[in-house]
């Protein structure tokens, strides 16, 4: 989760492409109360974003890819096919809260 208008990384979490796995991070963005969310059309959005807030655009979404592409270039445990792949997801998630607290 970014806001396009501060640098950084504001809510982030593990897991698949599920609706459980979206459920905490929409938890802290709802508390926002954004008039609207810029997303990539993941389908899983219609299900907590209210209808008429949601702007599905690949344009807008180049700063959530390019805050994806520096975590993938910084920490190696988010490569894929190398010696450094995290298999723990504990792991994983302790990394990415240094590097992002490191930003």
């Amino acid at each position: 989760m970014v806001d396009h208008f501060r640098p950084g990384i504001l809510g982030w979490v593990l897991g698949d492409h599920s609706a459980e796995t979206f459920q905490p991070l929409w938890e802290i963005v709802a508390l926002w109360k954004c008039y609207f969310y810029v997303t990539d059309g993941w389908k899983v959005y219609p299900n907590f974003i209210p209808d008429g807030d949601q702007i599905v655009s690949k344009t807008y979404m180049t700063r959530v890819e390019g805050e994806n592409t520096r975590l993938r270039h910084d920490l190696a445990r988010l490569k894929r096919k190398t010696l450094c792949y995290s298999k723990s997801e504990i792991m994983l998630g302790h990394s990415v809260k240094l590097l992002i607290h490191a930003s």
